[in-house]
């Protein structure tokens, strides 16, 4: 199955093309193996995902879209990890639900499709009962939401970018808001439930508004939005100074409020203190990631 998938990747809109069945890397990092970062009990998703459980969280190793102001560069660069097979993986799956796991959230699991899906396969077949959340950058093909949607539950998906130049600037992927909105209409289409998550930039509150109203006036209640004001600069951006601050309270006010104007007032947000490097997981300890398969 994997070799299907792999032999030329086009799993994620970068439709690089990478043989990574032949151990080349594609752009987002990875060749043909499995890497994790980490497998634990999260609580800070939003309530219906975390509950008082906590959200059975796999943060999957390399991405796709390599944002310049990622907060899990260690991941997203694939330097935090361990390489593991889908036997594990479907382990996991099992010990987090032995932990009293209300979901298995998998956390840009897109390069790994189909290791996802086996893994869940086997998961189920050895007693998994849990629903599953993909969590996703929102930098999604038609084809690969469609592929997965029928082990998910719930898609948490990121809205980032309205307008491609920021995209551009920021994820090299000036594509990123017609590719978004499609494969939101493909999660939406199904029968998960979706949630939209829309992560509040500084200087760029505007653009999250345009946003607010998009998602609003398409889905109406048919999606839930989770207002994020959690940004922490990661590190100096020369090339983009304004990314160097996080979101003043006054500007996220501004965008809450915008919400309720536009009669978009069911949803989730953030209280002030999000923006906290503790919300970032230790992922060099690889904690839940090694174990019997």
């Amino acid at each position: 199955m994997f070799e299907d998938f792999l032999a030329r990747c086009e799993l994620c809109p970068r439709r690089c093309g990478a043989d990574r069945s032949a151990g080349r890397r594609g752009v987002c990092g990875a060749a043909d193996e499995l890497r994790v970062a980490r497998a634990a009990l999260h609580f800070w998703e939003e309530p219906p995902i975390s509950g008082e459980a906590g959200s059975g969280t796999v943060f999957f190793s390399n991405c796709p879209l390599h944002c310049v102001y990622c907060q899990n560069a260690r991941i997203a660069n694939g330097r935090a990890g361990a390489d593991i097979s889908v036997a594990r993986l479907a382990r996991i799956f099992l010990e987090l639900q032995e932990k009293g796991a209300l979901n298995i959230n998998l956390v840009t699991a897109t390069h790994y499709a189909p290791h996802a899906i086996e893994a869940l396969r086997q998961a189920r077949n050895q007693g998994l009962r849990l629903p599953v959340v993909w969590n996703t950058s929102g930098y999604e093909t038609v084809e690969t939401v469609s592929l997965v949607a029928p082990y998910v539950q719930t898609f948490l998906t990121d809205f980032r970018y309205t307008d491609p130049e920021t995209a551009r600037a920021y994820s090299h992927a000036p594509d990123y808001p017609h590719i978004a909105r499609a494969a939101l209409e493909e999660m939406v289409r199904g029968d998960a439930d979706v949630i939209v998550r829309i992560l509040a930039l500084p200087g760029h509150i505007d653009e999250a508004k345009d946003a607010v109203r998009y998602l609003y006036e398409t889905y109406g209640d048919r999606v839930v939005l989770s207002m994020m004001s959690q940004y922490t600069p990661a590190g100096s951006h020369p090339e983009h100074p304004e990314l160097d601050r996080r979101v003043f309270p006054e500007e996220f006010e501004e965008l809450l409020d915008f919400a309720d104007a536009i009669g978009c007032d069911e949803y989730f947000w953030q209280e002030g203190d999000a923006a906290q490097e503790s919300f970032i997981p230790d992922f060099y300890s690889l904690e839940g990631v090694l174990g019997p398969e």
